[in-house]
């Protein structure tokens, strides 16, 4: 089982597999809106992380589910992975994960089951960091291998974070590095050099943990997790929902390094072009190639953070116990009839 390289049986990797966002958007537009229970604080109506459900008691439930074809070849990593991006949701509502449930699709006719079982194995581990139980699941016989998690959290209403609720002025921050797209793009063409084989699956396994703490910080306004639709992506809903716009510096921005001589040998992947075809009239680029690192499709990336100029200190020194870049890399402002613009 150890020469079983997972992304060889996939057609997409990772967040990269998700539906193009102006594509989602052509499925849903028939959809139908959120009902009137007043317990349902977020739902359809807004592009969030996960659905939250008012308990009644000062506290509210988090609902989310994540799953994908595999990004990494290991299976143990690609169930962390999978876990990870999963939780991830949760914490970027500003709550504690309470328990798990697996999403499993499986081509029994190419993989064996000891293969599927070093996935759920990693999955997991990821869930024992998370101090919750993966507790059953559901299976199918698949094409693809696919796996995810469906979690279910638990938050104080006081503490509950969105993405739609920035005010002008906000700092940003983001608390991963980009670039996971391109390092994976890399892989599955052969070109990942054996020094950087481990820099993309590090990050992608590292919990959003940091959420749960952030969100006692009243100055932090709004908060998501980059994933599939890039930074460029996920900071749009934010400025869509809060009626804002942003400015932001390229070079300030965290981004592994050696990315540049990846997107020198094409590796880019094909979400970044889905991305920018559904996100890019309402940016300004600096340079054309700007979009290359704002529109990397993101596996289990970091939490996208805006904060008030007089929470800022608290945030960054919180942010450097955890050994995160405190740099912020823009600010938000009024809306303008450029959506993000690049300086």
């Amino acid at each position: 089982m150890n020469d079983v390289k997972l992304t060889q049986y996939s057609h997409g990797a990772g967040c990269g597999c998700k539906i193009s966002p102006a594509i989602l958007s052509k499925m849903l537009v028939t959809a139908q809106p959120d009902t009137d229970d007043k317990r349902l604080l977020v739902g359809n109506r807004s592009r969030d992380d996960a659905a939250v459900y008012d308990l009644g008691d000062g506290t509210a439930i988090i609902s989310t589910t994540d799953f994908f074809m595999p990004i990494v070849d290991d299976p143990f990593t690609f169930g962390k992975i999978a876990a990870t991006n999963a939780i991830s949701d949760v914490y970027a509502m500003g709550g504690n994960p309470m328990l798990a449930i697996a999403i499993l699709g499986w081509p029994i006719d190419k993989l064996p089951p000891e293969v599927a079982s070093e996935v759920l194995e990693g999955a997991r581990a990821t869930c024992t960091e998370a101090g919750i139980s993966l507790a059953g699941g559901h299976s199918i016989d698949s094409p693809e291998p696919i796996f995810g998690l469906a979690v279910t959290g638990r938050v104080p209403l006081k503490k509950l974070k969105r993405n739609d609720t920035a005010t002008a002025g906000c700092r940003l921050y983001l608390t991963k590095p980009l670039g996971v797209g391109i390092f994976s793009t890399a892989q599955k063409q052969g070109k990942l050099l054996d020094e950087h084989a481990t820099i993309a699956p590090d990050s992608m396994t590292i919990l959003n943990r940091i959420g749960t703490e952030l969100a006692s910080i009243d100055g932090i306004k709004a908060m998501t997790d980059v994933t599939g639709f890039g930074l460029m992506g996920h900071l749009t809903e934010m400025c869509e929902g809060s009626g804002l716009s942003a400015e932001i510096v390229l070079d300030n921005m965290p981004v592994f390094e050696n990315v540049t001589h990846y997107i020198t040998q094409n590796c880019i992947p094909g979400g970044t072009h889905r991305n920018w075809d559904s996100y890019g009239s309402g940016v300004r680029l600096k340079n054309e190639s700007d979009k290359l690192i704002l529109c990397d499709p993101q596996t289990s990336g970091g939490l996208l953070i805006a904060v008030e100029e007089e929470s800022a200190d608290e945030v960054e020194e919180l942010l450097k116990s955890h050994k995160v870049d405190p740099a912020s890399f823009g600010h938000l402002l009024p809306q303008t009839d450029v959506l993000i613009r690049v300086v």
